[in-house]
Formats: C-alpha cells, structure tokens, sequence
C-alpha cells in the first residue's frame, strides 16, 4: 500500500474510532439516564392498597374459594414446563393474596420463630463457603452500574449479611411502613412453619397453576407476551426499569386487579413457593411423585446439590429480555434454604367449599 493509501487508511479508522466513541458516550449517557430515572420512580409513596371487603361472615377471612376443575398443565416456552398434559385438581381455598409482613410478623410475635435467614449457615452443609456468606443473610437484587458481557447473575444478585424479612435489602433497610408488601426473604421451612401455625398448608404446582389460570383450561398458544396489569421488569433487564406498571421493586399486595377467582398477584410481584419438589421435567410421574404425599420439608437425596422446590408466577424480575416466566404455566427452581428478595409464598386451606 502507497503512503496516500496507508494515510486514507489511518484517517478512516480514526473517524470510524470516534463514531463508535460517540456511539459508546450515548449509550453511557442513556443507561445513566435511565437508571437515574428508575431510581426516581422508585420512591414510590404507594404503601398499600385498597381491598374489596369481604363479607363480614366469611367462611375463611382472607382466602377465597377456588372451584376444581381439569386443564392442560404446563407451557412450551421452556423446556422444564413440559410436556404439556390434561390435570384435575379439586376445589380448595387460597389467601386471596400473598402473605404480607404484617401477617407474618404476627407469626413470629407470637411464636418467637427466627428464619433460616437470621440463623447461621451450617458449614457442615455449605463446606469451601467464604466467611462473609457463612453469616446470617440472604441473596439480594441489585441493579449493576455495568456489566462484563459474561451474563453471570452475581453482577446483580449479592449475598447480603444482615438481609431477612425485616431487612429486605440488608441491614441498613426496615419493613417499617411497608406492613402491606409481601414478605420475602423466607424459605420453604419458614412458609411451612407460618402454614402450620394457621392450621393450613403450600399449595402444590398443580393447585397453584389451577388457581392462576383462574378457570381457563389451557395457556394461549404461542402467547408469552408480557402482562400489562402486574408487576413485572419494563425495559432492559437489568439496567433499566420505567416502571411503566407504577412500581420499581416489590409492590404492596392487592394493587393490581384480582383474576376471576378472586386472587391478586400470582403473576408477578413475589415468586411464591409451593410444596413441590423440583424436577426438571413435567411428566406426570415426576410431577406427581413431587407432591404426593410426603413431608415436603424432608431433604431431598441428591448428594453434592441442595434440596429444591418448584416456585410460580415470576416475580418485579421478569422481562422479554431475561425471564418470561410472568405466566401461570412457568416454573423455576428454588434452594430450599435459600432466602432471596424475590421470593415469598400464600397458603392454601383444603376445607370444604362455601
């Protein structure tokens, strides 16, 4: 290449160098401005909602009826929602919404129990852990300033000593004033624990995703599209939240319209627990071995890995881009004694029907 050439040459690489430079700055310059705008809509003033009453002489105070009836169990977006087959559950009751702090806190109040959060983790269970994940704490979401590309969830869940229901967000947060948010940071044994004490139980994955499709017999074919009226992640997971839906982070139980059953927020919010054992699949022998009669706080033999349970519904977290599991048919697994800020649960009452 002659001289003239090579200097066209530099000369386009150095104009090509600053478009992209300029390209880059915007980029910066616009996830800047929408994490400034997130965190704005995020002082949000909204600290409950208003429910509809319920009759002064309900069967159940805070449950509502759901009918039995049979439908397709299960998706096709994921792999581990299917295969898709025919299910009968049978009539039971439901918190109408997922269990709140102030429900909760009257739980321990009463009993003096303490969350496997605000316990030390057994070393002899988690041996090679660090220190500072040995103490007392839970796995909390935090929105990344930037990421390396890798995609690996520690850029926006930490393990954050001090975090348990009364700090959601680690110890320099308070559910002071926030009584009508679901409680999070709770695990299977703490949600059973709270179930027995009301003389109730978890609902199974097939009670849970009965009660979501709220009488519909099947999911739409090829729908996932996000949904409007429920709390989920609007934009760039996990950078940037509008919070076109009203809320960034959790929101109070009740604030979006209830489904035909009767129940609120079970799709999106909190991810709720169930009694179900994790399987990796959704054949009618697995699914049906996870909930059939059994302790459902019992470990599970799966040497090197912990316990897991199936949890529902998706959760403020759940975007286009990440986690389309805003839909009654999704499933995910959960560590048994894992709190996370996502996560919270409601109980079901298998009693006779109004």
């Amino acid at each position: 290449m002659n001289r003239t050439g090579a200097g066209k040459g530099k000369a386009r690489l150095t104009w090509v160098a600053l478009v992209l430079a300029g390209v880059a700055a915007a980029a910066l310059w616009l996830w800047h401005s929408a994490g400034q705008q997130t965190a704005r809509a995020g002082r949000s003033d909204v600290l409950q909602c208003a429910l509809a009453p319920q009759a002064a002489d309900a069967a159940h105070p805070g449950m509502v009826w759901v009918p039995g009836g049979t439908f397709a169990f299960g998706d096709k977006v994921y792999p581990e929602e299917q295969p898709v087959r025919q299910a009968t559950a049978k009539g039971f009751w439901m918190d109408r919404t997922e269990v709140d702090n102030n429900a909760f806190a009257a739980f321990v109040k009463a009993t003096g129990y303490v969350t496997v959060a605000e316990r030390p983790v057994d070393p002899a269970q988690h041996a090679g852990l660090p220190p500072e994940m040995r103490l007392p704490g839970a796995v909390v979401f935090t929105m990344p300033n930037t990421l390396d590309g890798s995609g690996s969830l520690t850029q926006w869940w930490r393990y954050v000593p001090g975090a348990s229901w009364r700090h959601p967000g680690g110890p320099h947060t308070s559910i002071a004033s926030r009584g009508a948010f679901p409680v999070v940071n709770v695990t299977i044994e703490d949600a059973l624990a709270y179930s027995r004490w009301r003389g109730r139980t978890l609902p199974t994955e097939m009670q849970w995703e009965w009660a979501a499709r709220a009488g519909k017999d099947a999911a739409p074919e090829g729908q996932i599209e996000q949904p409007a009226a429920a709390n989920t992640w609007q934009g760039l997971f996990p950078v940037a939240n509008s919070g076109a839906d009203g809320f960034i982070g959790l929101a109070p139980v009740g604030c979006y319209a209830a489904n035909n059953f009767g129940l609120f927020d079970l799709i999106g919010n909190a991810w709720e627990l169930t009694s179900d054992r994790w399987t990796p699949s959704h054949t009618e022998t697995e699914t049906a071995s996870a909930s059939a009669g059994h302790d459902p706080a019992a470990p599970l033999l799966r040497p090197g890995a912990p316990a897991q349970r199936v949890i529902k519904g998706g959760s403020f977290l759940c975007a286009p881009n990440y986690c389309m599991r805003y839909r009654a048919g999704a499933r995910q697994a959960q560590d048994d004694d894992l709190a996370t800020s996502h996560l919270g649960f409601r109980t079901v009452l298998e009693a006779p029907g109004p």
